[in-house]
């Protein structure tokens, strides 16, 4: 990923811990990338967030120092980026470093799977 711009978002699963800090700072919440960053959080991390407990969330937001906001910010731009996947509206890149041949067979696969990897993030009573 380029270190000047953040990581496409049909990809976030596969986001390292310094895409995961590029995005943030598109979402304005720059402020948390250092303790992401310290608390290894990254595309996969992400991605199991939709699975957390309430345990887990405040676990996640003391451990972070998150503003309840600034998490349910956080929330609404993940649930955005799953939500246009599902859609399809966001756009499959080719890869750049995998040979042509593998490229073509994971924009197909990334097309056909798109669905499976929406999970939307809900908050327990």
């Amino acid at each position: 990923m380029s270190k000047n711009r953040p990581p496409e978002p049909i990809d976030f699963f596969i986001w390292t811990v310094e895409d995961v800090g590029l995005w943030l700072e598109d979402i304005n919440l720059g402020g948390y990338r250092q303790m992401f960053k310290e608390n290894g959080v990254n595309g996969e991390y992400l991605e199991g967030m939709s699975m957390f407990t309430t345990d887990e969330i405040l676990r996640f937001i003391r451990r972070c120092h998150m503003k309840w906001g600034d998490f349910i910010t956080l929330c609404k731009e993940l649930r955005r980026i799953k939500v246009a996947c599902f859609k399809g509206e966001q756009k499959i890149c080719r890869l750049r470093w995998a040979p042509s041949c593998l490229s073509v067979v994971f924009v197909r696969t990334a097309k056909r799977n798109r669905q499976s990897r929406v999970v939307s993030l809900k908050l327990e009573p």
